[in-house]
């Protein structure tokens, strides 16, 4: 029934925004038979609310003039959908839309019918997203309130960044075109006056920020959805091979998102290949397993390992 409610809400959606459409037009949008179409005209019938059909090759079924649909009409999946997209904001933006968040939460649920208010009630007790932002969000406030400014006016910033393969910070221009939240951080996406091309910074790496006067023009080409979706296939991988001893192949089984394979050896112990950028990242990730896993291939990787390990012996030791 829910879904029948959604199409009803949804027809009465597309004939208030455009009148005199086809049936077969209508019936393609709401993703039903012309059949039930039919049916559902006769439900807004019975519901009291005017449907009308003009012949002729520019008529159509269209909402007796003067009819509109009441505002915030919700059903009880899309009231908790506001809710937890309100939840989202304030966890992701911090300060920047917090208070815009809750006043909006606030405006919606002093209109919305009990029914709906209890459906929040509940999500706000039982649907909880928390900690999705790994670093400190109140610190980065300023920084994220500048580059908010930037990408929204197109100005150009200059940034003092430190990036994880640089051993120094480095001074760069940058035109600042999206920010984006993703696994658990926030970047900066834009043109790099520097590399002359555009790139992605992470936020929290940005030691210092100037808001400069200088404007620019987006490439009217740039998708940002597009950029993000190719932005490391042309970034070299470096691919390797690791066994994990029998007694911890439930490490891999509880993290298979992290592996490009992984196979199951007769005697319990699991192969498993996994790609980074570089021979360090993939090091890194290989001592995190401590003495239960080996590297199999490749061998630079195997001799980057054992150096790391028998540094890091040296230094427990003095």
């Amino acid at each position: 029934m829910t879904n029948v409610a959604t199409r009803l809400i949804t027809l009465i959606l597309l004939l208030q925004n455009q009148p005199n459409q086809k049936a077969s037009e209508l019936a393609d949008k709401l993703g039903v038979s012309i059949r039930t179409l039919h049916r559902y005209f006769e439900m807004l019938d019975e519901m009291g609310i005017p449907v009308y059909a003009e012949r002729g090759p520019y008529g159509g079924f269209s909402l007796v003039r003067g009819y509109k649909l009441p505002p915030l009409v919700f059903s009880l999946e899309e009231a908790v959908s506001v809710y937890l997209g309100t939840s989202l904001i304030r966890e992701t933006w911090g300060e920047l839309y917090r208070d815009a968040a809750q006043s909006a939460m606030a405006k919606v649920e002093n209109i919305l019918p009990n029914e709906q208010r209890e459906e929040i009630q509940w999500a706000r007790r039982s649907l909880v997203t928390t900690s999705l932002y790994r670093a400190d969000l109140a610190s980065l406030s300023p920084l994220m309130e500048k580059l908010r400014t930037a990408t929204h006016e197109h100005r150009q910033v200059s940034v003092v960044y430190q990036g994880l393969a640089n051993q120094k910070a480095e001074k760069r221009k940058i035109d600042p075109y999206a920010l984006v939240f993703r696994s658990g951080w926030w970047y900066l996406v834009g043109h790099c006056h520097l590399r002359k091309a555009p790139r992605t910074f992470r936020v929290d790496r940005i030691q210092k920020l100037s808001l400069l006067e200088k404007t620019f023009t987006p490439p009217i080409d740039f998708d940002v959805h597009v950029y993000l979706e190719n932005e490391f296939k042309s970034q070299p991988i470096t691919r390797a091979r690791l066994r994990f001893l029998p007694e911890a192949n439930y490490m891999v089984k509880s993290n298979l998102s992290m592996w490009e394979a992984a196979h199951e050896n007769p005697d319990g112990s699991m192969d498993v290949t996994l790609i980074a950028p570089d021979l360090p990242w993939l090091a890194s990730m290989t001592l995190s397993f401590a003495h239960w896993v080996m590297v199999l291939e490749p061998p630079e990787l195997k001799s980057m390992v054992k150096e790391w390990a028998q540094a890091t012996v040296i230094r427990y030791q003095s």
